[in-house]
């Protein structure tokens, strides 16, 4: 081959491979995506009794998806009934006591107190005319037909009688006037501390039954019967499965490459061909040295900030604890202009609109 020949082709080879290099070298390379780790995380509820009671029948077992006001266990009442039932006979008896006072006093009850008036007076009436008699009788006599002594006790009786008379009429006058508001102002208080007494021991009734506060699964069962249940002890260790989160840590450095609205995919060791649809709820504001339970791909200690990824799991398998990495997906081919706020994010409405904008097969999440 002739030599100009050969010197052609050796420059176009160089300018080749010089091209390639700039090509590879000199384009703007893409942003690798944002990974973060951390483990899966729940809320979890402590429910014990609110008495002291023996524990009668448990009615759930660890592992139980149980719902919102589902009975989960039963104290003894043995004791409990028969105070209801008192406080009951209490309320009942003092609502008649109640009840004779504002209707006041019957008639027969008033006409009793006229007749003792009436007879009062003609007592009054006699008393004095026998007292004027004697008196009269020992002025014409000079004292010598009546002695004082007879005049004196004539006297005294006249008083008496009168003195019953006036009496009487008061007591007629109370019993038309009827009871004092005094009285049934305190009556009605009385009542209202009975139906109190009433209310509480119903109310220790209905604590002997426990309930679920919530679609829950149940973690641990801490009771069983025979025992002596307490309110510093825990019946049950109920799990809040809905929501999910995985609780990671961002980098410094990666903070501005990660906002709340976020969408992200989540994957576990115990489903490596499976992943999980999910997105950025929390970012906190205060950053913190690596915790030493979080590994990440530099194990080292540098500031970092704690970040919640929400996470859809409509069949409940991923569980506390759980390692789990986190794909941060790229938010300019992802997200909306006005992605929902952190504030928003424990609304049903908001998740079940995160849910299917990041992919999610949306299903209705249980309120908090």
């Amino acid at each position: 081959m002739p030599r100009p020949v050969r010197l052609t082709l050796l420059l176009l080879a160089v300018l080749a491979i010089a091209a390639a290099l700039w090509w590879q070298l000199g384009r703007p390379h893409a942003q690798r995506a944002l990974v973060l780790y951390g483990n899966i995380d729940l809320r979890q509820i402590d429910l014990p009794f609110n008495d002291s009671e023996r524990v009668a029948a448990v009615l759930v077992q660890e592992g139980d998806h149980v719902r919102a006001g589902q009975l989960l266990a039963r104290l003894d009442t043995s004791r409990l009934a028969p105070q209801v039932a008192k406080a009951q006979a209490q309320v009942a008896a003092q609502q008649q006591v109640l009840l004779r006072l504002q209707r006041g006093n019957r008639p027969e009850e008033i006409a009793e107190a006229r007749a003792n008036v009436t007879m009062a007076t003609a007592d009054a009436g006699n008393a004095q005319a026998q007292y004027q008699r004697m008196q009269s009788l020992a002025e014409r006599s000079s004292g010598r037909a009546v002695s004082r002594q007879d005049l004196d006790a004539a006297k005294d009786a006249a008083d008496a009688a009168q003195a019953r008379l006036t009496q009487t009429q008061k007591a007629l006058a109370l019993e038309q006037i009827g009871p004092r508001r005094e009285d049934i102002a305190q009556a009605e208080a009385q009542l209202q501390a009975d139906e109190a007494d009433l209310a509480l021991a119903q109310q220790n009734l209905a604590n002997a039954e426990l309930h679920a506060p919530l679609d829950t699964v149940v973690r641990a069962r801490l009771t069983e019967p025979g025992d002596m249940s307490s309110p510093q002890q825990s019946a049950f260790t109920l799990a809040i499965i809905d929501p999910k989160w995985v609780r990671a840590y961002v980098d410094e450095i990666d903070l501005g490459r990660i906002r709340e609205g976020l969408c992200a995919r989540v994957t576990v060791d115990s489903f490596p061909t499976r992943s999980f649809n999910g997105w950025v709820g929390f970012i906190s504001p205060l950053s913190e040295f690596t915790p030493k339970n979080v590994e990440t791909t530099q194990l080292r200690s540098s500031l970092v900030y704690e970040v919640h990824v929400f996470v859809d799991d409509p069949q409940d398998l991923l569980r506390l604890g759980m390692p789990a990495t986190v794909q941060v997906l790229d938010s300019d081919t992802t997200q909306p202009e006005d992605p929902p706020k952190a504030a928003a994010a424990d609304s049903a409405d908001s998740k079940t609109s995160q849910a299917r904008r990041c992919g999610q097969t949306a299903h209705e999440p249980h309120e908090h």
